[in-house]
């Protein structure tokens, strides 16, 4: 496998780590206002991703399909989104503040359940950045690896605050530094496993590229509907969720024009 992708692949879970060890440089909780921002910053990329370094090249990638070219795009989309539906029902998982958790029952410890529950949103992301690598591998998909490490970046941009929204909450309930910060980094884990998986089955996805593409763009929209735009507009000062929402939009925006 081409270094260079490998190392593109292994950049979101960087990511997730550095955030994880904000545990060894920041005192007490996480600051509710900055976690707000921080939710609304990784809504903004993931949809930016979503749009330009997905859905766009899905059905870019159809044009011989003529005025039919969004189908593989709309059909990859809707069944990224019934994956996650289906996913959130049998994979019993606790989302941060709250005590119900979601998904079958289930003995497993609370703090297993809220890393399940990042682990689980985490898959798509890493479908997503092995899907546009493989796409670099297939010649004809037009996706090239400047535009790949661009998502790649992005991602892992958004999966900082992300890796500090898991492990600063387990050390401010008690956890001792280490621990929370092999959880938090190991809700990214699943991120290179999954692009790594894709990557390799590289030479049997290119037909179906575009469903793909398009998949993970289903999956990742519906995190970000789903989850992190309701919890940054919870009680007040949800204009801080808005700004960062804006703020990462804007940042993966720039990103895939300027690399891609």
């Amino acid at each position: 496998m081409n270094i260079d992708i490998v190392w593109g692949i292994m950049i979101p879970f960087i990511g997730t780590t550095a955030g994880a060890a904000c545990v060894y440089f920041m005192r007490g909780g996480l600051n509710a206002l900055l976690q707000k921002a921080l939710l609304g910053f990784a809504s903004g990329v993931m949809v930016a991703a979503s749009v330009w370094s997905l859905l766009i090249p899905a059905m870019e990638m159809s044009g011989e399909m003529g005025k039919l070219s969004f189908f593989p795009g709309a059909a990859g989309f809707c069944m990224g989104i019934v994956f996650l539906l289906v996913m959130d029902r049998v994979v019993p998982h606790l989302h941060f503040g709250t005590n119900a958790p979601e998904g079958p029952v289930s003995s497993l410890a609370k703090t297993t359940m809220l890393v399940l529950a990042v682990t689980l949103h985490n898959v798509p992301e890493g479908m997503a950045v092995g899907v546009v690598f493989a796409g670099v591998l297939a010649e004809d998909a037009g996706i090239t690896m400047a535009a790949a490490f661009a998502l790649a970046v992005g991602i892992a941009i958004q999966n900082f605050p992300e890796g500090a929204i898991v492990s600063m909450p387990l050390k401010g309930a008690g956890m001792k530094k280490t621990r929370a910060f092999l959880c938090g980094s190991a809700s990214g884990a699943v991120e290179p496993i999954s692009a790594f998986l894709t990557v390799l089955l590289s030479s049997y996805i290119t037909p179906v590229l575009p469903y793909l593409l398009s998949f993970a763009a289903g999956a990742m929209l519906y995190v970000v509907v789903e989850e992190l735009i309701p919890e940054s507009a919870e009680g007040e000062h949800s204009d801080l969720g808005t700004i960062g929402f804006s703020a990462g939009f804007l940042v993966m925006m720039v990103l895939d024009v300027m690399l891609g």
